[in-house]
């Protein structure tokens, strides 16, 4: 199988939508008995086969002096239909989430050590289903585990994928007068009171809350679980009101 063949049946299509696929991408416009002779497929196949390209929007017929002829729709379309694929799931999976979360879900919790955890846990923040994120951080223990290249790096990943961040920052650990609050950094920032101390890093976005621990421990953890998340959250609500 080749690997335009093998990409295609990955892509959703059948071993004759394939091949009439192809046929009508190397003839430009056909009729139904070249297309037939050229993908080498019964014609009685070919026209049922041509109806299911054109409901998937990859070919199209049209009639020139009474003779029907069909053509492949620009190979592109195959990424825009995917796109358009991505995006009806991505707008469904809070609600297939909330249905697995009720269907017997149970808590996972994932551990890691070193730098390689603390990166596993931001690339994580990235997957929010619900593009919204909570945190609650140093500056200065950011610079400390990860470095600013890479945070600044981070966050231009988050807001290329939308998501935005409500964080409570540890005001004595500002280090830098950098990543300021407003919509083209899609960030809301609060100061922690003066007396507030929490030596971990917290978010908290989905059903999930990530921990990271100072270099001197130099642990991470993921735990996924709806109830603990709702804590952590009517903890961060609480404590967003009383910072400023």
């Amino acid at each position: 199988m080749s690997s335009i063949t093998k990409t295609l049946a990955q892509f959703g299509l059948t071993h004759n939508q394939t091949k009439i696929y192809l046929a009508l991408l190397e003839l430009g416009e056909a009729k139904v008995q070249d297309i037939a002779k050229k993908a080498v497929v019964l014609r009685t196949t070919v026209y049922e086969v041509l109806e299911q390209l054109k409901n998937l929007g990859v070919a199209s017929q049209y009639n020139r002096a009474g003779v029907r002829l069909y053509m492949a729709e620009p190979p592109r379309k195959l990424e825009q239909i995917l796109e358009s694929k991505k995006k009806s799931v991505q707008e469904i999976i809070p609600e297939l989430e909330s249905i697995y979360n009720i269907g017997g879900f149970k808590p996972k919790i994932k551990y890691y050590e070193g730098f390689e955890g603390y990166k596993n846990v931001y690339k994580d923040t990235l997957t929010a289903a619900n593009k919204r994120l909570y945190a609650i951080l140093s500056m200065k223990d950011m610079f400390d585990k990860l470095g600013e290249k890479y945070m600044d790096d981070y966050i231009a990943n988050r807001v290329k994928a939308g998501i935005y961040l409500n964080v409570i920052r540890i005001g004595p650990h500002e280090i830098k007068p950098i990543w300021p609050e407003g919509p083209k950094e899609m960030r809301a920032v609060r100061l922690a009171p003066d007396n507030f101390v929490f030596p971990l890093t917290m978010y908290i976005y989905d059903n999930k809350v990530s921990l990271m621990s100072t270099k001197r421990e130099n642990f991470s953890l993921i735990i996924e679980s709806h109830e603990f998340m709702q804590t952590q959250k009517a903890l961060f609500d609480v404590l967003w009101q009383a910072s400023k």
